[in-house]
């Protein structure tokens, strides 16, 4: 049951509180409720006996407080709306006092009692009362020519009690809500009918007011005023009246706004019919809301603010070099941007896109470059977007329509030219909603967005001054007419001295800020970081080398605040005491020589990686397994080096048909992973060489490269990746295709004095390098 009887013996009801609407007893009202505590009251009664008591709201009230007297009313239908809307069939049933409102367990709840109504003392005059009031109201429906429904005219028709006339008449008027309520609260049905009656000879005297005030009115205006005539028709009557009608108020706001914005002219006609509809539109009406928030949108949009570009390139470069260690041909891109700025101040803005994998500064280095500018920015996450009306809105007939993700950003951003962030433009997506990287072409080509629509604005915006930069883990998922339009800068990994020195600038003086150390607290010495960085951070980036600073602070402030002598002064020497045994070792401890296991250099989206590459050979019929979720591209990487060993076996000592008697099964660890590229064939073509001779292959040594059936050493890709990942994996000697030679120039001098790297041409030099005699 909905209702409680309290210990007064009052009775207790869920309690929905209404703005500008009384429910008289015996009155059926359509309510629409978006309040939370309103719309849990509606749903607590559904489950019992469907009573609540609604009242009127008092004004200028932020939290709900009622008058003292409303109306036990039971609702007859309730059907849930999209957007958390209720909307509710209630009847009014009885009046009744509101003793007290406190808050129940799921919504607010009444304790009220029944008002007795006084009846009259003379029937005769109540009658009377009663025909005289149905007399003036048909009269003054007449005059004001208002029709009643059909339905409600048979219901005023069929009533006989006075009070109930009273209640119904009050209902029909234009009324405010205190002179509803005053009806409400009247419980003496004879002087209900004198304030009823009240009530009406004031509509009355209104309606012959507002023949005098139309010749007023039509006597100021001329013919190319005519909508200006109905707003002031209103607003005349009410100054008679001494009241104020805040939609209208509203309205003339928006008017003040449209004359002042930069919107251009062709599109302030369509707004200004909006705005007249919006004003003509009772308050009640859900469309009111719609139209208003259309608006909304519409003026906070910057048509024609802009911010002035920093075009002091000195400036900027030390703005970029506060901000971020290293990356110089990234800074001198943007450099070059502003120098071009300068020159040719109405050049279009590039779109570039950093590729790169995670942890090696993308976002953070977009942040510097607005503030090196001098711009505001804004970002705009793409992963796993699906829905096209995320990039350009939802038209405003759906439910709940919002602008599209640009339009957004650009009324954050308060500029029509800010810095825009495209973060994760590789991982959009496409369904039967839409292919969104299709809409980012219009938003994106400098051709097009000179006029973005979005589909919820509805008017062109120039998108053409917009700075836009995008972040992406791989050019592979990423459309290539989208593609085309961007222009690449990658990030690769760093080394152990970047990381290092980043270290030390950057995340030491972030964690230690943030976890309330000071420098008197914990000592951080370059062979502490190597050790973290060796030891536990094996990474392209350094976030993860972040997050174990950020533990080590934690671990060191623990010490501090528990005064806990136990655990030694941090140091390289203690490091294991605090992080726990080492997670990496270098890679000629982990992998000693061994027959049939090498390692293979490999990319992924978070950077290079060192994988095993295992082969054996088992009695069978000459049958190749395959086995650790290998590509279609690896599988036959993995055929075209076994064809090749077999085409080799006089020059390795094998018989020629050695391979009948065997199966050789190869095997990629980490087999939940998926695996695919052409890069694993001369891993794999030296594994099955030394599986099927017996010879070791080096354990400190990695290589990459595809291959032919000739045995040719193709170049691949991602030289710069693989080999930083080899340095941190303890790789000594790494060996590449000749035709890659030329990529080792973009690595640091530091990374290539600890590597010997050796080139090969065919499958032969890499088995004369890799397997032990």
């Amino acid at each position: 049951m909905s209702e409680q009887t309290t210990e007064n013996n009052g009775l207790a009801l869920p309690l929905v509180p209404l703005k500008d609407i009384v429910i008289y007893p015996k009155m059926t009202v359509n309510l629409d409720i978006g309040r939370k505590d309103s719309a849990d009251a509606v749903r607590l009664a559904s489950r019992g006996d469907r009573y609540i008591v609604t009242a009127l709201e008092r004004d200028g009230k932020e939290t709900p407080d009622v008058y003292s007297v409303g109306t036990v009313s039971k609702i007859s239908q309730m059907l849930q709306l999209p957007g958390g809307l209720v909307r509710v069939l209630a009847e009014g049933v009885s009046r009744v006092k509101i003793r007290s409102v406190y808050n129940g367990e799921r919504c607010l709840m009444a304790e009220v009692d029944d008002l007795e109504e006084t009846a009259p003392d003379d029937e005769l005059r109540a009658e009377a009362y009663r025909r005289t009031l149905l007399k003036e109201f048909f009269e003054w429906l007449r005059n004001t020519k208002q029709g009643l429904p059909d339905e409600q005219m048979e219901q005023l028709k069929a009533i006989t009690d006075p009070g109930e006339t009273a209640d119904f008449l009050s209902a029909q008027l234009i009324l405010s809500p205190k002179q509803r309520q005053d009806v409400l609260e009247e419980t003496d049905i004879t002087n209900r009918l004198r304030l009823v009656h009240r009530m009406l000879d004031q509509e009355i005297q209104i309606g012959r007011l507002e023949a005098e005030i139309n010749g007023d009115v039509r006597a100021k205006m001329d013919k190319e005023q005519q909508d200006y005539y109905l707003r002031q028709k209103i607003k005349t009557i009410h100054d008679r009246l001494g009241d104020t009608v805040s939609q209208e108020k509203e309205a003339d706001e928006y008017r003040k706004k449209l004359k002042e914005t930069g919107i251009p002219e062709e599109y302030k006609a369509k707004l200004s019919k909006e705005i007249d509809h919006l004003a003509a539109m009772p308050p009640m009406m859900a469309e009111t809301a719609v139209a208003r928030n259309y608006l909304d949108w519409i003026f906070s949009l910057p048509w024609t603010e802009e911010s002035r570009d920093k075009l002091d390139l000195k400036d900027a470069k030390k703005v970029l070099d506060h901000d971020h260690y290293g990356l110089e041909k990234i800074k001198e891109r943007i450099l070059e941007y502003l120098a071009v700025r300068v020159l040719a101040p109405d050049a279009k803005a590039p779109i570039i896109c950093f590729v790169g994998p995670p942890g090696v500064g993308k976002t953070s280095l977009a942040q510097s470059i607005a503030n090196a500018m001098g711009r505001k920015f804004a970002r705009i996450s793409l992963g796993g977007i699906h829905d096209e009306a995320e990039i350009r809105g939802h038209r405003r007939t759906y439910i709940g329509a919002m602008p599209g993700r640009f339009i957004e950003a650009i009324s954050q951003a308060k500029t029509r030219n800010p810095l825009i962030l495209l973060d994760e433009i590789d991982k959009v997506g496409a369904d039967f909603r839409g292919d969104p990287a299709s809409a980012l072409l219009e938003a994106l080509d400098p051709e097009q967005n000179k006029a973005f629509h979005d589909n919820y604005i509805d008017i062109p915006f120039d998108l053409s001054k917009v700075f836009f930069l995008a972040t992406a883990n791989t050019v592979s998922t990423i459309p290539p007419a989208l593609l085309d339009r961007m222009e690449l800068i990658e990030l690769t990994g760093y080394t152990e001295e970047e990381k290092v020195k980043i270290a030390k600038q950057y995340l030491i003086p972030r964690q230690m800020k943030r976890n309330g150390l000071k420098a008197k607290d914990i000592r951080f010495s370059d062979l502490l970081i190597r050790r973290v960085i060796q030891g536990y951070t094996r990474e392209a980036g350094v976030r993860e080398l972040e997050r174990t600073i950020g533990s080590l602070c934690r671990k060191v402030g623990k010490k501090i605040v528990l005064q806990d002598e136990s655990l030694p002064a941090l140091s390289a020497k203690t490091l294991e005491k605090y992080l726990g045994p080492v997670k990496f070792l270098p890679m000629a401890e982990e992998h000693p020589d061994a027959v049939g296991r090498v390692n293979g250099l490999a990319w992924t989206m978070a950077g290079g990686e060192v994988l095993d590459t295992e082969a054996v050979t088992i009695k069978g019929k000459g049958n190749l397994i395959l086995t650790g979720q290998l590509g279609d591209v690896m599988k036959e990487s993995a055929e075209t080096a076994y064809t090749y060993i077999r085409s080799r076996a006089k020059e390795l000592g094998l018989k020629e048909d050695f391979y009948e008697t065997l199966d050789t099964h190869i095997h990629l660890p980490e087999g939940a992973v998926p695996k695919d590229g052409p890069s694993a064939g001369v891993t794999m073509a030296t594994a099955m060489a030394s599986a099927y001779t017996g010879r070791k292959v080096r354990g400190d040594t990695a290589m990459t490269g595809e291959i032919t059936l000739t045995g040719e050493v193709l170049p691949i890709g991602g030289v710069k990746e693989k080999v930083l990942a080899a340095n941190q994996f303890g790789i000594k000697q790494i060996l590449l295709p000749e035709k890659n030679r030329r990529d080792l120039e973009e690595l640091p001098e530091s990374v290539r004095e600890k590597l010997h790297f050796v080139y090969v041409k065919n499958v032969d030099d890499v088995l004369s390098h890799a397997l032990l005699k």
